[in-house]
């Protein structure tokens, strides 16, 4: 039982990843209203990057660097790089010259590759459930994104081209980002906000971006909290939980979520196309809730850390004093363990298959 609350929380937690985003679009578009494209996405980030930042410290009363390995610091330095500096920087090169159109529909190429990714390069497991729906999800984001291709009058050009590298630079992150989610969710979101941060809003104003008025400059730090900073720390929770491909899958509803916002908050008017869309969503996440991955696998010995339950993969004593209270966090060792049941790519589930199937 504990196991299947611990995967529901990780789709709640996904869901409401996708939601914050997707929430935020809308939004920035509102502020994006005679401001620089970077130098707003640099205030996105910062605003992720300071609000978690004086969360941890209020929640840790000081500064903490959480322990990770050699390996672990070189995955997020790459996520970082990748998905908090390049990604970006790409997306606006191919704003530049590509119809709001055609960058729309290709942002949807994100969800696709870290997928494609997961399953292909890192091995991670899937079956017909999972790769349907997320078939059905992108399609439906397809729809939602589609303005009318026939009045747009561009196309696979360097803008395009462009746009597709960001996504394959946030597919990237995301893969990398699953190898550390075992680790402080709060510090990995607020250190590739400060970094990102940073970077973009030192980059606009050196291309001669001026920064707007206190309200202005508030509102963009405030949604970047929450729809980039909140939003990621979801994020990596369910990656801790439902692995990258599934993640991924939930997290590709934003489009959905932030066109809802759009007609409720902002009067935007409802199409037919909007209500197919949303059949679609239902019916994809409803696939990845149904599906059902279980064989006899083997647990190599592992130790970490993260906050966990004494469940099925957490019998172990304590070397301090415990209260008995759970969840909790401290380093803790996985014995060797070869069972079967139910389970998800979560931290404790990243094996390989053989010819037993996905």
């Amino acid at each position: 039982m504990k196991a299947r609350a611990f995967w529901s929380s990780s789709v709640y937690a996904a869901l409401g990843a996708a939601a914050l985003f997707g929430a935020s679009t809308p939004f920035a578009k509102v502020l994006l209203k005679g401001t620089s494209p970077v130098l707003l996405a640099g205030l996105l980030y910062l605003g992720s990057g300071i609000g978690l930042g004086l969360v941890r410290l209020l929640r840790d009363r000081g500064w903490r660097i959480p322990s990770l390995s050699r390996p672990e610091w070189g995955w997020l330095v790459l996520a970082i790089g990748l998905g908090g500096v390049l990604g970006p920087l790409l997306l606006m090169f191919g704003l530049a010259t590509t119809p709001a159109s055609t960058a729309s529909l290709l942002l949807n190429l994100e969800a696709v590759l870290t997928a494609v990714i997961a399953w292909v390069v890192f091995r991670e497991s899937t079956d017909r459930n999972v790769m349907l729906g997320m078939l059905v999800i992108v399609t439906g984001a397809a729809l939602l994104t589609w303005p009318d291709m026939r009045q747009s009058t561009g196309g696979w050009s360097w803008g395009s081209l462009f746009i597709a590298c960001a996504c394959l630079c946030w597919a990237l992150d995301n893969n990398f980002t699953r190898k550390v989610s075992a680790s402080d969710a709060l510090f990995l979101a607020g250190l590739k906000g400060m970094v990102a941060g940073v970077v973009n809003t030192g980059m606009a104003l050196v291309l001669g971006a001026r920064l707007p008025g206190a309200v202005a400059m508030g509102g963009a730090m405030i949604v970047g909290l929450l729809g980039y900073g909140v939003s990621l720390v979801l994020f990596v929770l369910a990656l801790r939980g439902l692995g990258t491909a599934r993640t991924g899958a939930y997290f590709s509803t934003a489009p959905f979520i932030g066109a809802a916002i759009a007609i409720l908050i902002f009067g935007e008017q409802v199409t037919g196309v909007f209500w197919v869309v949303f059949v679609l969503m239902a019916v994809g996440v409803w696939l990845h809730l149904t599906e059902r991955h279980e064989h006899m696998h083997t647990h190599e010995a592992i130790i970490h850390t993260h906050r966990h339950v004494h469940d099925e993969h957490h019998h172990h004593s304590h070397d301090f004093p415990w209260d008995g209270r759970e969840p909790h966090t401290h380093e803790h060792t996985h014995a060797p363990i070869t069972h079967n049941h139910p389970h998800y790519p979560d931290i404790h589930h990243r094996h390989r298959h053989s010819d037993h199937g996905n």
